[in-house]
């Protein structure tokens, strides 16, 4: 780089950064557009409790390049961009063609050794194939096609990236390496903390209204008409479940996502009637890793509707809804009653999946349909073709009737509770104290796991040092699906630790891996698995809890399986015999240090998913939830001296059961005169 030319477009964009600073300024102190102080002001009541209500760490920026006013939250620090670095790089392309050391028509041609993972288009190629370096980009950015992107850092120059940037003013944005190849890389510390790359909200916001803006272009930094080009590139992005998911029919995004573990990212501009948005929100350390289609996506999503209706100062309404027609590309509940109400009025050779998809399949039953309602075969499912179809078909249930008024509530009686069922009962008896449906047997969920510990506690009586006994995670425990311990397979973890990840977090995983190692020593053929679950029910015999029949040792559903109110607390009343079982349960949190068959260490922290713990006088036992079962809690807890375990099944929602638990305790310690 010519360091005057350098240092000459570092004073350029410091200026233009003190201009735009001050028109801020001025606008937010009433004298600019007079819109301005309002639209900041409905950013900064609509998205903080978004960002806030993440379980992860995120930073912000919005920019309404209309106005200039905008919203941040720590929007300077440094986070990890995933993919989302493939946007600078692109600049640099542009960049290096304009400055003539590459042509974008120039032809690239790609080896086998050249493939990565996440190469979305290329993998579909035969090695040798060639298209130019224009293509290389747009594969980069709209499929955020791996390969692709390594070839055009190939081409431009790993360094290239970080000095356009730092041309530009913009030096918090930084490329690290080439992609899955960390030995390529410029800093090893900064790959080690951020992967790929690494840059700030603030920074790419800033990028995307040099884009949008063609200041690019206007200093020279890439030739007349690319950002026009670039923007295309980014209007092409197909990753459509963030910032593009809930915007209104006219309004496009131009951006490009980014997506590791526990990393989700997305910037760009919001195109609308009202004027251009530049936004950027990163996140990290998300509790919940799902992506795509995890809650990183739903705040990305719901941020960036936000900040459309604050810029176009749509009112507490939002923006009218606006009629939009269903075509290809669509995909959820509409279209699955698309796809229902048609195979209603189709023959039956033409009758389509439901899937929620709508593909060519989908569009051709449209034309078919239209053809003979006739009406024009466009494949898009108009006003005039929703009229044809008639209502559609929800694939719901007809509605119940309604029944008949209850007596009122009277003064005596126990609490209302949500629960479908529940029992009290004396912890040191056994003695049923209370109960509603206390014998009737439904789903438990992860309250199953009560049995799975007393069997694998039990098995501590036939085998000294049992506790102690290593389990190796089989590839079945490390994914099963579900509550989890954090489990993977080739894990090393002791029987001791496993408990602890079976019963604070639930861990499903850990259920099924204490399942397999108990069940091998089980003298039966078959299975591990099976064994064991057989030996849950032959104990739930012993105990005499005929209404109790398991499936699996963790409580995910299996029709015809479960347990009733009273059942479960002469469970839990025998589990508490145990000071191991008494331990664990009443543990809120612990930190385990696992090994793996790799070799590799980790540490894991599992916190109780008991609730009432927090609360004085509660011992804990077992908590529970699945559609079917609805939310489950088995708990203990001592009041003057009288213990009571309060089970609780079929509760509304998490925090219903709890209610519902300390209702039922407060009655029952009420009753018996407890102070």
């Amino acid at each position: 780089m010519n360091l005057r030319h350098g240092n000459t477009c570092r004073r350029r964009w410091w200026r233009r950064g003190i201009a735009l600073l001050a028109g801020i300024c001025v606008g937010l102190a009433g004298g600019g557009p007079p819109e301005a102080a309002s639209v900041e002001e409905a950013l900064r009541d609509a998205l903080p409790p978004l960002l806030a209500a993440h379980e992860g760490v995120v930073t912000a920026a919005v920019r309404d390049l209309k106005t200039g006013v905008g919203f941040s939250a720590g929007a300077d620090r440094p986070m990890p961009l995933a993919s989302l670095v493939k946007v600078p790089v692109m600049v640099a392309a542009y960049a290096a063609a304009h400055e003539g050391r590459l042509s974008l028509d120039e032809q690239i041609t790609f080896a086998a050794d050249d493939v990565v993972p996440g190469s979305t288009v290329i993998d579909k190629l035969s090695p040798g194939a060639t298209f130019t370096l224009r293509d290389a980009i747009r594969m980069m950015i709209a499929s955020s096609d791996n390969t692709a992107t390594n070839l055009v850092i190939r081409r431009i120059g790993l360094p290239a990236t970080n000095v356009v940037m730092d041309r530009i003013g913009l030096s918090g944005i930084r490329l690290n390496s080439s992609v899955y190849r960390r030995e390529t890389s410029l800093d090893v510390e900064r790959s080690r903390e951020f992967g790929l790359g690494n840059g700030t909200a603030a920074e790419l916001v800033t990028l995307m209204g040099m884009l949008h803006g063609r200041s690019l272009e206007q200093d020279g930094i890439v030739a007349e008409g690319a950002c026009e080009a670039m923007l295309g590139h980014l209007l092409a992005c197909e990753d459509r479940g963030t910032a593009g998911r809930d915007m209104p029919a006219g309004v496009k995004v131009a951006h490009k996502t980014g997506l590791v573990s526990g990393v989700r990212t997305d910037a760009g501009l919001i195109l609308g009637p009202a004027g251009p948005i530049a936004f950027c929100l990163l996140t990290k350390d998300n509790r919940d890793r799902k992506a795509p289609g995890g809650p990183a996506d739903d705040l990305i999503a719901k941020v960036a509707r936000a900040a459309l209706d604050a810029c176009e100062q749509t009112g507490p309404a939002g923006r009218p809804v606006e009629a939009k027609p269903l075509a290809a590309g669509a995909t959820g509940r509409l279209v699955e009653e698309l796809q229902r109400s048609l195979n209603l009025r189709l023959p039956e050779e033409q009758r389509l999946g439901v899937d929620g998809e709508f593909g060519p399949a989908t569009a051709a039953g449209v034309k078919a349909f239209q053809s003979l309602a006739g009406l024009a075969e466009t494949g898009v499912v108009d006003a005039a073709t929703w009229t044809a179809l008639g209502p559609v078909v929800s694939g719901t249930a007809a509605a119940a009737p309604l029944s008949a008024i209850d007596p009122a509530d009277g003064p005596d009686g126990p609490p209302v509770v949500t629960a479908a069922a529940w029992a009290v009962v004396d912890a040191a008896t056994g003695e049923l104290l209370f109960g509603k449906e206390a014998d009737a047997t439904r789903q438990q969920a992860s309250v199953t796991k009560i049995m799975t510990a007393l069997l694998v506690i039990e098995q501590t009586a036939t085998e000294a040092g049992f506790l102690n006994d290593t389990v190796s995670v089989s590839t079945r425990a490390g994914t099963e699906t579900g509550s989890t311990a954090q489990l993977r397979p080739g894990d090393r973890v002791s029987v001791e630790e496993l408990l602890y990840g079976l019963l604070l977090p639930s861990g499903n995983d850990a259920a099924v891996a204490l399942a397999e190692h108990v069940g091998g020593r089980l003298d039966r053929d078959g299975d591990p698995l099976d064994r064991f679950v057989a030996a849950m029910n032959a104990r739930a015999a012993a105990l005499g809890l005929k209404g109790t029949t398991y499936g699996n040792p963790h409580g995910l559903t299996v029709e015809g399986c479960g347990s009733t109110p009273r059942e479960v607390a002469v469970l839990a009343r025998e589990a508490l015999k145990h000071p191991t079982f008494r331990s664990a349960v009443a543990t809120r949190r612990r930190t385990a240090m696992i090994e793996n068959i790799d070799g590799y260490r980790r540490e894991v922290v599992w916190n109780n998913t008991n609730k009432l713990l927090g609360i004085e006088g509660y011992a804990g036992i077992k908590t529970g939830t699945t559609t079917p079962a609805g939310c489950c809690l088995a708990a203990c807890g001592e009041r003057g001296g009288r213990g009571l375990i309060v089970v609780v099944l079929g509760s509304t929602s998490t925090e219903a059961r709890y209610a519902d638990a300390r209702n039922l305790f407060r009655y029952a310690w009420r009753s018996l005169g407890v102070k």
